[in-house]
């Protein structure tokens, strides 16, 4: 494991806030010292299960598939010394639910994740993954987090062997604004594709609404092996800076990632910023994520690349929420390949705009939060993709099903 001089000055940092919050923290109130120190665990859950149909319509090349995308969460927490000490664990079995039932020519097909047109990131067999998205890893989370309140300040400092760093938004299986709709962002590897991530050291402070944070990390994805837990390193940083008031916040983050993609063997800095509202309108539930990503691949050619996200979930009534996305994006699809390092290459880039439009019913007999939903995404693009996907568009027919019908507070 390589760890370089800015590793070390971020964990020096976080410790050092630890002990200056246990210095600050003010003594004399024996009720307050007994809440802060109380040992016992509180424990709180959450997951999200879409399953359905997908149908991918290509020029030439139609896919389908049934499938589900589906995570579950739990967290413990309680008073540890001055602080509160939270664990949490969170899995998927999309590495035994997507993939699997895939079709294309009316045949059964091979392949690494869920149809998706236009999606790429991470690799399957060997090969760049192109109009799939990837399953997500049976371990997507596994961490702790140490918050230490001071008067004015509170101190936070985690560490994951599965987890995400402080780069980017909250990533969209989480966003209220996303949770209904079954696809993922086009713009996912713009943003939050970080999140699961073998290796995480976190420190942080909150003031006033503020958060200013930074993390070292591992920069890869993970790779093709969905039920192992990749072998943490700390090659790679990013700092972030929230900010949050009642129903909106923001964030600003940028990072350093140390050759994420193993067939473009380059490093990347990625720059986010992002601003969320989750409240009301005329008593209906809305909310929205507009947000902006760059990737700059350190290539001879210096590679960049932006995408950009608008996406709602509004609740039209007690039981029907509709929800909605669109998306620019300029991506490496037609020349996405593996490329030896060091070898120049110029990027091949194509405009994809992508919208989508869908609506889920709640059923008034299930437990939890179950609902059936259905969406089409339209697309348009640039004149260089237009020979192979003219006329593409994407629909699905799906359930979903929530544990409850508020879901739980969970930490991101």
């Amino acid at each position: 494991m390589r760890i370089v001089a800015r590793d070390l000055v971020v964990v020096a940092t976080c410790l050092f806030a630890v002990t200056a919050a246990a210095q600050d923290q003010p003594g004399g109130d024996d009720h307050a010292s007994a809440s802060v120190t109380e040992a016992t665990w509180s424990w709180s859950g959450d997951a999200n299960v879409l399953a359905g149909y997908n149908y991918q319509k290509r020029l030439f090349a139609d896919f389908s598939a049934w499938e589900s995308q589906n995570w579950f969460m739990g967290a413990g927490e309680r008073g540890l010394g001055r602080g509160r000490l939270t664990i949490q664990a969170m899995v998927s079995l999309e590495p035994f639910t997507i993939g699997k039932l895939v079709y294309g020519g009316g045949a059964r097909v091979t392949a690494g994740g869920s149809p998706q047109l236009f999606q790429t990131g991470e690799s399957y067999q060997g090969a760049p993954l192109v109009n799939y998205q990837h399953p997500h890893d049976l371990a997507m989370g596994l961490g702790g987090t140490y918050r230490v309140a001071a008067p004015r300040v509170t101190y936070v400092v985690g560490a994951d062997l599965v987890g995400s760093p402080t780069l980017g938004p909250t990533p969209f299986m989480h966003r209220n604004s996303a949770r209904d709709n079954p696809q993922v962002p086009i713009t996912h590897h713009f943003l939050d594709s970080t999140h699961i991530t073998a290796g995480v050291l976190r420190g942080g402070v909150e003031t006033g609404g503020f958060t200013l944070e930074t993390s070292v990390f591992r920069g890869e994805e993970p790779n093709e092996n969905r039920l192992n837990i990749d072998r943490p390193r700390l090659d790679s940083w990013a700092g972030r800076v929230g900010w949050r008031r009642r129903v909106w916040q923001a964030q600003f983050s940028g990072g350093r990632l140390h050759e994420p993609e193993w067939f473009e063997p380059y490093d990347v800095t990625r720059l986010t910023a992002s601003i969320g509202f989750d409240g009301a309108i005329d008593s209906r539930p809305l909310a929205a994520t507009i947000a902006w990503g760059e990737n700059r691949e350190f290539t001879p050619f210096r590679g960049v690349a932006d995408g950009y996200l608008l996406e709602a979930d509004f609740r039209a009534t007690e039981a029907t929420a509709l929800y909605g996305r669109a998306e620019k994006a300029r991506k490496e699809i037609l020349g996405l390949g593996f490329h030896p390092k060091g070898f120049g290459h110029p990027h091949i880039y194509s405009d994809i705009d992508a919208f989508t439009l869908g609506a889920v019913r709640d059923l008034p007999f299930a437990p939890g939060r179950l609902g059936v939903g259905a969406d089409v995404t339209v697309y348009r693009m640039s004149p260089d993709m237009a020979l192979y996907y003219d006329g593409s568009k994407s629909f699905h027919l799906f359930l979903r099903w929530r544990p409850s019908a508020i879901p739980s507070a969970h930490l991101h």
